[in-house]
């Protein structure tokens, strides 16, 4: 139940929903279960009551019950008019007793919608605005399918089961109440006896929903691995049809598809089985009753009339949809707290790169950004060890070495994506801990080597990091990259849609609007990681030029595909192993005779 509660939570204010449901189902609840006792009317009216002597009598010895005080009023019309006239009353208060009853219902209902939209609202702003804070390193544990399907179907699961569970627990239980406190009047000992099937029933069906919660746990995984088959198929198309690996990805896909299915079906199963014992019972519970019951009137025993015997009866019968419903909820909250156990898990999952309380804000980046004895680890690896660097403000640095020697893991602790193990990071003599991460990143522009476009026109994609950008400083920006011509020669010019990641635009096209991106913000530190490592000959020349354009009057943080064209930096760090082993100019390097040099040799042997 505490995570029940806790979910039920993401419904604040729910009392700016919940007093009017409650009112409006209330009057509801009134209006329908009156409807039940007008067929006591009904049937004297019609049936019974034949002398003016017996109306007489039921009209002397009617109580204070609500359902008899209308039948006296009843009787009462019989005797002033005639029984004609008593049925047209009747009717019309059906028919205004059922209009009341459902008005009421329409508008409860109305008002359990919002309270389930606003709980879906806030529940799946809480999980996506956890997921956008969290760090960088957490999504290279997680398949992105597993975090899709808990913002969108578990999230959706959860909505449902508590709103609708919710609910049930109000309206259910004081429609039965009501119920009962009809039967009771009409007669006590018989309702006690009856009664009986709801503990029954209750005992049957928790033995048979035991297993849901556990069920719906594998079914929520099981979804999620399915979506993240589906993300990783349409993202790699080319290549699973490239390689005729289609059929594989199609069994692969299906034998996860059968295991959800055959899950749910169990499940389903499950639930299904709940609704008939309940009626069952009841429909026994209704034939003892009938017996009974219709046994004392015809022999004459007992207290009950013949016409308060029907709205029994009727009555009884309806006590099953509450019972019925209040099953139907204890089943379904099982899935609930088990997607609900889920989604928590992912907003309870806490950045590892928060701001320190008193973080400063770094306006500008003046001096230099300082590497000291940095050591970091991905898990128990060892990444990068005792790294010390200084680059000076202005200054073009670059990053070589061996694949796999830590050079982009070095590149992503610059805007504090991860915090090193051991050391510290200082910009401007700031140790990074002691500022905000937003800051910190602020000074920064990042070209990637996968060029990461969003489905948005090119204008948005070039003003991304700088909403507010107009068109002349966006066109600027393109210019720097080389990309301005291109882009006019696309269909709508800047408001052409990309597509995709950027789908219908070359590499070396996409490339050039992630530099025209970094370029608008203007920053004073760029990060240039493989910008042209995937690129063709003319397509790598534009791009380099429009790094060219770039680094101008900036600090450069470079890692090199082609070593040729990092040869002008004013320092070249070679990185292996997770450690710095040669640091200088290319000339200095070359000179000595090291891995720098041995790098250079081989990539001129391979071109």
């Amino acid at each position: 139940m505490k995570t029940y509660f806790r979910l039920l939570s993401f419904a604040k204010p729910i009392e700016k929903f919940a007093i009017p449901y409650i009112i409006t189902t209330l009057f509801a609840i009134i209006f329908n279960t009156f409807l039940f006792t007008l067929l006591g009317p009904i049937m004297n009216t019609i049936f019974l009551g034949d002398s003016q002597d017996e109306i007489t009598k039921v009209v002397k010895t009617s109580s204070l019950n609500p359902m008899k005080i209308f039948s006296q009023y009843v009787d009462e019309l019989i005797v002033m008019h005639d029984k004609v006239y008593a049925l047209e009353v009747i009717c019309i208060v059906i028919v205004i007793t059922v209009f009341l009853a459902n008005f009421f219902r329409y508008f409860s209902q109305r008002y359990m919608e919002d309270l389930r939209v606003h709980t879906l609202l806030n529940l799946r702003k809480t999980v996506f605005d956890n997921v956008m804070n969290l760090h960088v390193g957490f999504f290279n544990n997680e398949r992105k399918g597993d975090i899709i399907s808990k913002v969108a179907s578990d999230v959706q699961v959860v909505q449902f089961s508590v709103t609708n569970t919710l609910q049930v627990v109000f309206k259910e239980p004081v429609q039965l109440i009501f119920f009962i406190g009809v039967l009771i009047s009409i007669s006590v000992k018989l309702t006690l006896f009856s009664l009986l099937v709801i503990p029954i029933s209750g005992f049957v069906i928790s033995k048979i929903v035991k297993r849901l919660k556990q069920q719906s746990t594998q079914s929520q995984q099981s979804f999620a691995k399915m979506i993240g088959f589906l993300d990783e198929a349409l993202g790699g198309i080319k290549i699973i049809k490239a390689f005729n690996a289609t059929f594989r990805i199609k069994e692969k896909f299906n034998d996860e598809n059968k295991f959800y299915s055959n899950l749910n079906r169990k499940m389903a199963r499950r639930q299904q089985l709940a609704s008939p014992v309940s009626q069952t019972l009841g429909v026994l519970v209704v034939v003892f009753i009938l017996l009974y019951g219709g046994g004392m009137i015809l022999t004459g025993k007992g207290d009950l009339e013949a016409d308060e015997f029907i709205v029994y009866l009727a009555t009884f019968s309806q006590i099953m949809q509450p019972i019925k419903a209040l099953t139907d909820s204890f089943s379904g909250i099982h899935n609930g707290i088990a997607a609900g156990e889920r989604v928590l898990e992912l907003i309870d999952t806490k950045p590892d790169l928060i701001n320190k309380p008193d973080a400063k804000v770094l306006d500008k980046f003046e001096k230099e950004l300082l590497f000291e004895n940095v050591t970091f680890n991905y898990g128990n690896k060892e990444v990068l060890k005792n790294i010390n660097i200084s680059i000076k403000k202005g200054a073009t640095v670059a990053l070589v070495g061996p694949s796999g020697g830590g050079k982009s893991t070095l590149m992503d602790l610059i805007p504090r994506f991860h915090d090193p193990k051991s050391g510290s990071l200082k910009i401007d003599g700031h140790d990074y801990k002691d500022l905000t991460v937003e800051s910190i990143r602020a000074q920064m522009g990042t070209v990637n080597q996968e060029s990461i476009l969003f489905n948005d026109s090119i204008f948005n994609n070039i003003a991304f990091g700088k909403p507010e950008a107009t068109e002349a400083e966006v066109i600027a920006a393109a210019k720097i990259a080389n990309a301005h011509e291109f882009i006019l020669g696309t269909e709508d010019g800047y408001q052409s849609l990309v597509g995709d990641r950027g789908n219908k635009l070359s590499g070396g096209q996409k490339q050039r609007i992630c530099i025209a991106r970094a370029v608008l913000g203007n920053p004073p530190i760029m990060l240039l990681d493989e910008a042209t490592s995937a690129l063709d000959t003319e397509s790598e020349k534009l791009v380099q030029d429009a790094l060219n354009n770039l680094m101008q009057n900036r600090t450069s943080i470079i890692i090199a595909h082609r070593l040729s064209t990092i040869q002008h930096a004013d320092l070249i760090v070679v990185i292996d192993k997770g450690m710095i082993v040669e640091t200088g100019s290319h000339n200095e390097l070359m000179s000595r005779n090291g891995v720098y040099k041995r790098l250079i040799e081989m990539q001129a042997f391979n071109d």
